[in-house]
Order: C-alpha cells, then sequence, then structure tokens
C-alpha cells in the first residue's frame, strides 16, 4: 500500500490560504497540534473565564431518551453526549473540514481505500482507565454491526474491516472514500471503554465534562472534567440541561434569566426577545432547505420542460421574507449550499422569472391544473409556502392546485408517494451523503425519482478523488445536472435560530450545525 504523506509545516507560507492548509491537512494526515493550536475555536479575541453553572433550556428530549449514544436523537442528546463525550475526529467550525480530536492524525491509500488512524496516547476516561486503539475498534465495531442499530450504521456502511496494526486504527472500505474522517465526527460515534460494548448506557467518556445525574425527558447534570486532555473547552464548573420542549416555556425561561441559551427560536418570536435587554440572538446559516419535489418519472413531471417551468415560476424571495422570516438564504434548486466543504461556486442564481416559465410551459404541451400537495408537518410555513408559489406560478399561466393533506401520516402517505409535494431535508456532513442519500438512482429516500447513470458515475468518481480542486469541480457539475434536470424545486435554506443571555460569551457559529454543532456547553462561558 502506498501512503500519502505531505508535510503540514510551512503550507501557510506558501501562498496557500486558511481553506487550502486545512484541505491539505484532512486529506493526507496532520500533526496533532498544528490545526487545533492554529485554527481552533479556544483562538478567540476575548479570555474565556472559568467557573460558573451553565444553564441549558433545550426543546428535543424525550422520557424515551438513553444515554446509549448508538441510540441519540433530538436535540437534547446531541448536547448530552458532546458533554460527556469525544469522537475521533471533529468538524472545522469556519470550513466543515476534519480536524483531530482522538485521532491525533491520519494517513490514507492513493485510492482513499485504507485509512490509518492514529490515536492519541495521553487521554484517559472518566473512570481513570487510559484510552486505548481497542477502545477505537470496538466503538466502530458495535455501531457498524447491524444488531446495534445505531443512528451512525447507515453511515459505516463502506466499512469492510476494523483493526488494530502496529498500534494504530486501520479501516479498510470497501471503496475509496475521501469523506471518511468527515463520516467520523457523528455524534452517535463517542468512543467508550471497550466500545460500549459492557455498558453502553454508563456515559463514561474522554469529554470535559462527567455526568452527574439523567432524568430522561427532565435534565441531565455534569460536572467539570479536572484532568480533561484539552485546555481549550469546558470552561464552567457545572452544566446543567433542561428539556423544555413547549416554545412559550423555553422564551420565558430565557428572558427571566432563568436559563442562559435557548434552542429552537420561531422567526416570529424574534422580535419578542429582541426586545429583552438582557438576550442576544444566535443566527447560524444552515444546510436544511424547504423544498417542492416533483417525481421525475411521473407525468407530467417526466417532462423537462414542465420541470423547468415550475422552477421558474417559484418567487423565491418571497418565500424568503414571509415565510422564513429573511432568516436563511435562497436556494437554486440543488441541495448544497456554501455550509458545505468545496460548494460548487459560479453557478448563476436561478430568479422568478415569469416570461421564460411560461415558455417552458408552453414548451411542454401541458395543460390543466397541476396538483401540488402541502402540510405544516412538511415544514414551518409549508401552507404558506404552497399559496405564494400558487400566486407566483398565475402570472406565468401556469395552475397550481394546493391541496393540504393532514399532518398526521404526512411523511408515509405523501412525501415520497405522491409526484410533487411539499418536503424538508436537513443537512448531512459531506455532499457525498447529501446527494447519496436523496439522489443515488439506487438510494430508497430518492424522493425525486431522478436517476442518471452519469450522475451515478460522477458521484462515485468524487468520493474516492483526494484531490480537492477535482472533487470540487464533480461537485459542481452534479449540481448543474441536478439544478437543470432533477425534480428538486428548493427556494430557501433555513437558518438555526438560537438565543442567550448576554453573558455567553463564545458562542461558536459552526458552519451548516445547531447549536454549535452540539459544543455550545464545550465552547461557551459565563462573563458575569
Amino acid at each position: 500500500m502506498t501512503l500519502i504523506r505531505r508535510p503540514f509545516a510551512g503550507l501557510a507560507n506558501q501562498g496557500y490560504n486558511r481553506r487550502q492548509v486545512l484541505g491539505q491537512a484532512a486529506a493526507f494526515g496532520l500533526a496533532a497540534g498544528s490545526a487545533a493550536t492554529m485554527f481552533s475555536p479556544s483562538a478567540r479575541a476575548q479570555e474565556p473565564k472559568h467557573g460558573g453553572h451553565l444553564k441549558l433550556g433545550l426543546r428535543g428530549g424525550a422520557t424515551t431518551d438513553a444515554l446509549d449514544p448508538a441510540t441519540y436523537s433530538g436535540s437534547v442528546l446531541f448536547v448530552v453526549g458532546h458533554c460527556w463525550g469525544d469522537t475521533l475526529v471533529e468538524s472545522h467550525p469556519e470550513t466543515g473540514e476534519p480536524l483531530p480530536a482522538i485521532a491525533e492524525s491520519w494517513e490514507t491509500s492513493a485510492d482513499a481505500s485504507e485509512w490509518t488512524f492514529r490515536i492519541r496516547k495521553d487521554v484517559r476516561f472518566h473512570d481513570g482507565m487510559a484510552l486505548t486503539v481497542a477502545d477505537a475498534v470496538a466503538t466502530l465495531k458495535r455501531h457498524s454491526d447491524e444488531a446495534s442499530q445505531s443512528g451512525a450504521l447507515g453511515l459505516l456502511g463502506s466499512l469492510d474491516r476494523i483493526e488494530e496494526k502496529g498500534g494504530d486504527l486501520v479501516i479498510t472500505l470497501k471503496e475509496g472514500n475521501a469523506d471518511l474522517p468527515l463520516i467520523l465526527t457523528d455524534y452517535h460515534l463517542i468512543i467508550q471503554p471497550n466500545g460500549g460494548m459492557d455498558d453502553p448506557n454508563a456515559a463514561i467518556g474522554t469529554g470535559p465534562y462527567k455526568l452527574l445525574s439523567h432524568e430522561p425527558g427532565v435534565r441531565a447534570t455534569f460536572e467539570k472534567n479536572q484532568d480533561d486532555w484539552r485546555s481549550d473547552r469546558g470552561y464552567v464548573d457545572n452544566v446543567e440541561i433542561i428539556v423544555m420542549n413547549d416554545n412559550t416555556a423555553r422564551i420565558a425561561a430565557l428572558s427571566s434569566g432563568q436559563v442562559h441559551f435557548i434552542n429552537f427560536v420561531e422567526p416570529k418570536t424574534v422580535g419578542l426577545l429582541e426586545r429583552a435587554p438582557n438576550v442576544q440572538i444566535l443566527q447560524t446559516p444552515g444546510k436544511g432547505f424547504y423544498s417542492f419535489l416533483m417525481h421525475c418519472d411521473t407525468a407530467p413531471f417526466d417532462n423537462n420542460d414542465l420541470r423547468m417551468a415550475l422552477k421558474l415560476a417559484i418567487d423565491r424571495e418571497a418565500i424568503l421574507e414571509r415565510v422564513v422570516g429573511g432568516y436563511g438564504m435562497l436556494g437554486n434548486d440543488y441541495p448544497v449550499n456554501e455550509s458545505y466543504a468545496l460548494a460548487p461556486t459560479g453557478i448563476e442564481q436561478r430568479a422568478y422569472d415569469p416570461e421564460q416559465a411560461a415558455f417552458h410551459y408552453k414548451k411542454s404541451g401541458h395543460e390543466g391544473k397541476i396538483l401540488l400537495r402541502t402540510s405544516d408537518a412538511a415544514f414551518p410555513g409549508a401552507v404558506d409556502a404552497a399559496t405564494l408559489f400558487q400566486e407566483s406560478a398565475k402570472k406565468a399561466g401556469i395552475e397550481i392546485d394546493v391541496k393540504r393533506e393532514p399532518e398526521d401520516g404526512y411523511w408515509s402517505n405523501v412525501w415520497n408517494v405522491q409526484p410533487f409535494c411539499a418536503s424538508y431535508w436537513g443537512g448531512r456532513p459531506t455532499q457525498d451523503l447529501r446527494y447519496s442519500t436523496s439522489y443515488l438512482s439506487t438510494a430508497e429516500w430518492n424522493d425525486t425519482r431522478f436517476k442518471r447513470e452519469d450522475f451515478d458515475k460522477l458521484l462515485l468518481q468524487a468520493r474516492s478523488e483526494l484531490d480537492n480542486d477535482k472533487r470540487a469541480a464533480l461537485y459542481r457539475e452534479m449540481a448543474v445536472m441536478v439544478r437543470d434536470e432533477g425534480g428538486t424545486i428548493l427556494p430557501v435554506f433555513n437558518d438555526y435560530l438560537n438565543a442567550a443571555t448576554k453573558d455567553v460569551k463564545g458562542y461558536v457559529h459552526d458552519i451548516g450545525n445547531d447549536i454549535s454543532n452540539g459544543y455550545v456547553a464545550s465552547r461557551v462561558w459565563l462573563e458575569g
């Protein structure tokens, strides 16, 4: 096997910008201290303060929540896991590219099918036991085992062998994948003693805080890990996560100072919160998007002129302002925005153009109403968005019949079943996973029935390409293909809206990720 090795030192002085330096570091193995010191969130203008009791009021908890990271779903467990545990790799908050964590460096073969990760030797679990390569091996084996029902199982389908060789973690893939380090950032993949095989719910990890108590659906409490292997995180003495699924309760708790931070702020409540003198709004661009989906293999949407007519007949600006409240960015009919590493550039933004929409509609030969199914189960304001779409399409001579479907059963009876409907997609860690989930011809959730052999070929080619420039060019070609020939009408990407009291400092707007990518408790401090 030929390992690719490239030095990191000196790149910043040879005309490389930060993105290029990180790209080289991530792809070819990075010395542990280099990226962490130069580009970590701890390199802030303000000096972090230590101490205090941080209270988070979070939506997204349930009485069925368990501490086994394989079962994690929802915002509460997302944050809980990052309090007590670490993954092999983390992602850079500004570029989205991989950075060392429990794995201090990595190398890959020329075809990106064999990866060697060097595991830190200076890390101890909360129970005092040293973390070993065997713990990392066992963790990945547990989560890639079908019997585990892990939330990361779908991400690990390409893993063929996981083993310890020469004191390193070696992963062999069934096919090359340049994104493997980013896949290993998934929050389910917390490294546990013996991989969690003995007691997956013990919440014994290597993170900045030790678990004190957990009442599912109620609260979780933590204390500072005094033996943390990192000094650039975990600034408070205690963390308390309080489950607050009710929107009104969260706003009241923040406004009165009962909690320091809340998630899931609705756009319509931002104005109210902004009037509170002690509150700051935390707006982070996201990867998730609101959309309308057409089945490319079902009449009348098997006609690309009709699909193009509908893409040109939607007023994206109106939906951004009136449905999302301006808290988002315009979409361009492909599912990737600037929050993704190697995001496409130079693709003209599609605008509302009723004249061109009318041209393509006439060319399609279609006559009569077009049935669009919608429900607020699809995304907040989906019914209003469909009505706006109906109004803007009228100016192009296109009649859209909007049918409001029941919220109950929408995702089983309408989405991925009916040929034209409203939908929402959350983000994925990488472009490869985004496209593989719903645009690959064989994908179970290919909800636009976009099936192209040439697209599939580009996707597989990009997956194993280690040259970032070549890979970016492939992704751009894929984006243009989906934009111009696919069945996705994507008017907007929605931002994440959180809020905090003004004594919360150091919040990191982690690119494309909510709640500082789950690291909010690790990264912030209290100024009081």
